[in-house]
């Protein structure tokens, strides 16, 4: 694999331990070590994964991820030693893809980073690449969504979130269901993070937000018109 990540992180020794398991697996690492450096950096290379910690000087990471999703949809796996709901939750409203806590493991941490981006790349097979849905088209091989005609910008969890529910029409997903299959078993936060990105999807498909239909007491289902 070809790789390129930035890690973003105050703590030196931190940065050379994972710079050394990402480059072990092939990986391009970029390091920065405060939120306002690993910005400018990502103004003049060309990153696929941002790894980004919460407390630095500077800049903090909540800054970061905000900056990043004015912009771009990059995945993003925010590193911190806080570890509580609302954190995570806070981190995944902002737009974060992955959520892991200290002390971890890099050898973990550079599997999440490739399964994440497998994800956003949507290795899943190579079955006809065009969804259509109402007025919504799904590029698979593009990873592009359009209405009407018209590109959309989806950060990853909201893009995953609409494949998922797109392969299973007519079908109700629970939020656990919608957990398992976006955030990974182990995710342990609220299932209201669902919820908070169902919200933003909603509101970027427009009037073809109507396609998401709300369970009341279960989940979501996808409904397409025949």
């Amino acid at each position: 694999m070809n790789y390129r990540v930035l890690l973003i992180e105050d703590e030196s020794r931190i940065r050379e331990i994972v710079a050394d398991y990402f480059e072990l697996e092939g990986w391009t690492v970029y390091e920065a070590e405060n939120g306002r450096e690993g910005l400018e950096k990502l103004m003049t290379i060309q990153a696929d994964l941002v790894i980004v910690d919460i407390l630095m000087p500077e800049m903090d990471g909540w800054s970061v991820c905000r900056q990043i999703r004015k912009q771009s949809a990059m995945p993003i796996i925010i590193l911190t030693a806080r570890s509580d709901d609302d954190d995570q939750l806070m981190g995944f409203e902002l737009g974060a893809d992955e959520y892991v806590t200290k002390p971890f493991s890099p050898k973990v941490l550079v599997a999440r980073a490739v399964n994440l981006m497998k994800r956003v790349e949507g290795t899943v097979g190579r079955e006809h690449h065009l969804i259509c849905m109402g007025n919504v088209s799904i590029n698979k091989q593009a990873r592009r969504v359009e209405v009407n005609g018209i590109a959309i910008d989806l950060a990853p969890k909201e893009y995953e979130l609409l494949m998922h529910m797109a392969k299973n029409r007519g079908i109700v997903l629970s939020r656990e269901t919608l957990l398992d299959h976006i955030w990974g078993f182990d995710y342990f936060g609220e299932p209201r993070v669902v919820d908070t990105h169902i919200k933003k999807l909603r509101a970027k498909l427009g009037e073809e937000a109507r396609l998401i239909r709300t369970v009341t007491g279960v989940g979501y289902m996808l409904e397409v018109e025949s």
